[in-house]
């Protein structure tokens, strides 16, 4: 029995985590869950799975579920903050970490988990753009399991060989490709989308993720990340990863080898498929996803990117390229734009602009520990909340 913690279990990520957790009730004990504020849905989500703790990030928050809790007659110790959320993802009685809380705020969590030796199933992007090296180091250091749940990433996970080290002369890897989609955009004329709305830009053809990563979808910038992801997750050069668009979303990553093989994971999109292969690795089971039939899908395509038209995925490159803080001012820049685009108050054509503006303006420097990494990320916002207040004056 698995005794699992869930940070950021009301997110889209969470949520499919505990459908699997809900089909293998004999593998899994949901020990803890955690939410930023929405406290119907983690009060929903306690009284189903009965956890030992439930965290929210914000103490007020975590005040209206406690009494909540208590009114119903839940048995649960109610925490919060961030304090309380890397207290529960090192805690000795939790196994495993799912970590799924979006951005730059599920960071220290990801690390504690790391530091404390963890199965830590990393759903949070922004962890490994951010914080790379420091998180790869504890990994080595504390002997924790580091399972990616990105389709993507977890495809490669298993293409590769198993024990993958990061030497590709010794595995006989050549490259990695992931792929995209696309977006809801990828027929747009370039000249439309600077009336793109948050709603359309939100619309996935292929998955149901939230509101941010959608985004990033659609310009492109989740791949982005994702390649500076796949570089420290598995040690490749920017030059042995590759972005293909693929609109069908079915095969949702692949690895070269020396010898002209090509390996691929193929399956229907859903995020389920993914979970579960990190949840029970290194078994399988079911994850209630419905079988791939070849027969309906009957065709695959592939393309390369216009980097014209999605800017995003070669300021990413340029980034990885650059090391240092470089990534870390991507992150945030791109989260300051998103966040100002969902609210209407940036085009969706000025995302990547804003975030060039900012790698611009602020000169990469080396990060050797946390507080680099938080220096860099503050900087990078104030930088671009002060470029969108030129903007909106």
């Amino acid at each position: 029995m698995k005794r699992l913690a869930i940070l950021g279990s009301t997110g889209s990520i969470g949520v499919n985590t505990l459908a699997v957790v809900d089909r293998h009730p004999d593998r899994f004990e949901v020990t803890a869950l955690s939410a930023d504020r929405q406290v119907d849905r983690l009060l929903a989500q306690c009284l189903k799975f009965r956890p030992k703790f439930a965290v929210m990030a914000d103490p007020e928050a975590a005040e209206q579920l406690r009494l909540r809790a208590r009114t119903a007659g839940l048995m649960c110790e109610i925490l919060a903050g961030e304090s309380a959320l890397a207290g529960i993802a090192a805690s000795p009685e939790v196994d495993v970490v799912m970590a799924a809380i979006v951005g730059s705020p599920g960071l220290p969590s990801v690390l504690a988990a790391a530091r404390a030796g963890k199965q830590l199933l990393l759903a949070n992007k922004e962890a490994l753009v951010m914080a790379g090296a420091l998180l790869m180091d504890a990994v080595q250091a504390s002997g924790a399991v580091l399972l990616p749940i990105d389709s993507e990433h977890n495809a490669i996970f298993q293409a590769l060989p198993r024990g993958f080290d990061g030497n590709f002369v010794r595995a006989g890897v050549r490259r990695l490709w992931l792929t995209a989609s696309g977006g809801p955009f990828l027929r747009t004329a370039p000249g439309r989308l600077a009336q793109v709305t948050p709603d359309q830009a939100c619309a996935h053809p292929n998955w149901v993720m939230g509101r941010k990563i959608s985004v990033d979808s659609a310009t492109l910038m989740n791949k982005g990340l994702e390649v500076i992801e796949a570089s420290f997750l598995f040690g490749a050069k920017p030059s042995q990863i590759e972005v293909v668009i693929h609109p069908q979303s079915i095969v949702h990553s692949l690895v070269e080898y020396v010898d002209g093989s090509v390996l691929a994971q193929l399956g229907n999109p859903d995020m389920r498929t993914p979970i579960a292969h990190a949840l029970a690795y290194p078994e399988r089971i079911d994850p209630g996803v419905e079988a791939l039939d070849l027969f309906t899908v009957a065709s695959l395509g592939f393309e390369r990117p216009d980097l014209d038209r999605f800017p995003c995925l070669k300021l990413a490159y340029r980034a990885l390229k650059t090391g240092g803080s470089a990534p870390i001012l991507l992150n945030a820049a791109n989260e300051v734009a998103v966040a100002s685009f969902l609210e209407r108050k940036l085009s969706f054509d000025r995302i990547p602009e804003l975030v060039d503006e900012v790698l611009q303006r602020v000169a990469a420097t080396p990060v050797h520990s946390l507080e680099d990494v938080l220096a860099a990320d503050g900087l990078a916002r104030r930088m671009a909340m002060q470029k969108l207040e030129t903007v909106d004056n």
